[in-house]
Formats: structure tokens, sequence, C-alpha cells
């Protein structure tokens, strides 16, 4: 592991960085527009809601015909100009704070360029970062990205939950925005040559080029499954984010510090699985990695719905959601290095963007199921309806195809 990070370009490094600050201004000012939304703005339980059901569907529906644009262009520029929009979107909410003017549908509208900004980011950023980095180093670049998104996630929340009671809201969305700043300066100081995108076919179609990301997708057998055990496992963590917050709230009765803990705590273990991952690879193969912890990161959110009231049901939760993050940690950077193996140059962004846009309209749909489950019959039947979905997931990974 040494080894391989003392072997990996400079360059990888300044584009870590960028995502490093970025990711730490975003988790510090998580939260942030919708406690606006509620303190300032006096918004419905409904319009919160329709604040982050908005920004995923429209957001979407601008990425889709962004996938070409992104693709025929170098890279470099895209990235830094999604963290400059993102940036002058986030700052014209402390300004209008500061002036009396800001508006729901103004926060509506920065959540969906802010969104919409991540989208296109994590398109140019996975296609950059395959021409970056020698292919046999992909996975040890992907293991620091997840180790990062963990670390800076699990330390960022409570510290931006601090300085929301301490300076606002509104600062911590000003810190965000600064963040999105940093990581163009950083992406910017960048030194090796980027280089050229692919040419477009000149008698292509746009209507084509919005359709190829999926077309390419559903045509590789190994991606096709892959796809798809991501949106039902992604549906059914999305599906079970709520009703978790409300079984340790309403029925375990659970203080709030005991919330935070059994939010805080199973963030190690995604960091303790991306720092696993490397020698796990080394010592197991890709493949078996790739299988075995994607079955593995399925079987612990079972163990969430025979929780009981009390100090033993707090420590199931921990337990399980843990091992849960621990698996999911070891398996996403191998995940990712596979689908950029398994992608050519010429789809990587558009097939960055179908996976996201079709992750961001199908969460919600998981999300409100959930909902209607639970009102249905009980939260911890929704559960373990969630638990099912995430079993049944696995045989969604692609068993008869050698992801190579």
């Amino acid at each position: 592991m040494l080894t391989e990070e003392v072997q990996l370009p400079k360059d990888f490094r300044r584009l870590w960085g960028a995502f490093t600050v970025s990711q730490l201004g975003s988790s510090l000012g998580a939260g942030a527009l919708p406690l606006i939304a509620i303190v300032v703005l006096g918004a419905s339980d409904f319009q919160v809601a329709l604040l982050a059901a908005l920004s995923a569907v429209a957001s979407a529906a601008i990425a889709l015909p962004l996938g070409p644009f992104v693709e025929f262009r170098r890279k470099r520029p895209v990235l830094i100009g999604a963290d400059l929009l993102c940036c002058a979107a986030l700052v014209t909410v402390p300004l209008a704070m500061a002036f009396g003017v800001l508006s729901y549908w103004q926060l509506c509208l920065v959540t969906t360029v802010q969104v919409l900004g991540t989208m296109v980011f994590s398109a140019a950023s996975g296609a950059h970062l395959k021409s970056l980095v020698p292919e046999s180093m992909l996975t040890a670049a992907n293991s620091r990205f997840e180790t990062t998104f963990w670390t800076v996630g699990g330390v960022g929340a409570p510290i931006g939950g601090l300085l929301i009671g301490w300076f606002g809201a509104g600062v911590t969305v000003l810190i965000d925005a600064v963040s999105y700043l940093l990581s163009a300066l950083g992406i910017r100081s960048m030194r090796t040559p980027e280089p050229p995108p692919p040419v477009a076919d000149e008698e292509r179609h746009w209507v084509a080029d919005i359709r190829a990301g999926w077309e390419y997708i559903f045509r590789h057998r190994a991606l096709h499954a892959l796809f798809w055990n991501a949106m039902v496992f992604g549906g059914a963590i999305r599906l079970s984010g709520p009703l978790l917050a409300i079984l340790m709230l309403r029925e375990l009765h659970l203080a709030p510090w005991q919330y935070g803990l059994a939010l805080g705590i199973p963030t190690f273990g995604g960091i303790i699985g991306s720092v696993l991952t490397g020698r796990l690879v080394a010592r197991l193969s890709e493949r078996t990695v790739l299988l075995g912890f994607g079955v593995l990161r399925t079987c612990w959110l079972g163990f969430v719905v025979l929780a009981q009231p009390g100090i033993a049901g707090l420590v199931v939760i921990v337990a399980a959601e843990t091992m849960l993050l621990l698996c999911a940690g070891v398996f996403n950077p191998v995940f990712t290095t596979f689908r950029m193996r398994a992608t050519d140059d010429r789809h990587m962004s558009r097939v960055g963007i179908a996976w996201s846009v079709s992750a961001r309209t199908c969460q919600p749909v998981f999300i409100a199921l959930g909902g209607a489950l639970a009102a249905a019959t009980s939260v911890r039947f929704a559960l373990a309806c969630a638990a099912v979905a995430l079993l049944t997931s696995s045989l969604l990974l692609p068993w008869r195809t050698p992801p190579n």
C-alpha cells in the first residue's frame, strides 16, 4: 500500500486534495439549506421534502444532455466550471439572507445547481482519473477517494452541526461555497498535459448521444448486472435511512446524542474498509473482493429490525451499520475501478451521467415506497422489506461474467 501511494502521480494528489477540500466543505454544510428553509423561511414539512425531490428530478433532467457535452471536451475545464458553478450558486444564499430577499424557490434553484454540478464533476473526474493514473493503480487511487469520503463525512458533519449552532447556517453555506472555489484552484494547479478528448462523430444525433450511456451499459453483460445491483442496493439503503431514524427516535426512544452516535460511529467502518481494500485485492483478487463484499454488504440491515429499546438495541444498530459500511468501503473502490476498466474512453462520461441520473431518479421512488409501506404496516416491516431487497441485490452481481 505504501509503495502504491508513493508511485501515484503528483497530479493525482492535487486532484485528491481538491476532492478532499470540496468534500469537507459539503460535509460541514450538510443539511444547511433545509435548515435555512425551515428556520429562516418557515417552510412546511412538505416544502422541505419537495426541496430535495425537486433538486433530484430537475438536476437529473438537466444532466441528460450534458453527457455528450462532457464526453467530447477536455475534462479539467469541465471540472473547474462545475466547481465554480456550485460556488456561485451557494454564495447567493448568504447574500440573499443578508439583504432579506431569500426565497424558497431560490433555495430550490441553488440545490438543483449544486446537485447538477456534483453530477457533472463526478462524470468528468472519472474519465480524467482514468487518463491520469496507470491502470494498475486505479484501485489504489479509488480507495484513497473512498477513505476520504468516509473520513470527511464522519468528521465534517458533527463539526458542521457545531458551526451551525455557533454562527448560523448561512456561514456553513459560505464555507461550502469557498471549498468549491479552493477545489477549482487545486484542479487549475495540475501540470500533467491532459490527453485530447474523444472526437465526436460528425453525423451523430443528440438523442443517440443521450442514449449512448445506457446503451453501452446494457450491451455490456457485467456492467448491466452491476447497474441493476447498484439501483436496488442504493434504493434500499436510501429507503432505510428515514425509517431507521423513526425506529431509533420514536420506537426505541433513543436520546438525540445516542442517535448521533448511531450515525457517526459506523463511518469508521467505511474508513477501515477502504483502507483494507488494497490488501484484500492483493490477497484475494479483484473478482473475489467484488463478488464477496458485494454479498457481505447486504447481510447486515436485517439485524437492525431486531433491535430492542435500551443500550443493547443501540449496540445492535451501531454494530450492524458499522459492518455494512465496512463491507461497502471495501466494495466501492473495486466496483468503481471495474466500471472504469469496462468502459471505453469514448463513453466514460456518458456512462457516468447515465448511472448518476438513474440513481438520482430511482432512489426517491424507493424512499416514497418505504414511507408508504411503513404507513400501511409498520416501520419494522418496511425495514425488513428493505433488508430483503438488499439481499436480493446480491443476485444481480456479475456471477457468470469475470470482471476483467
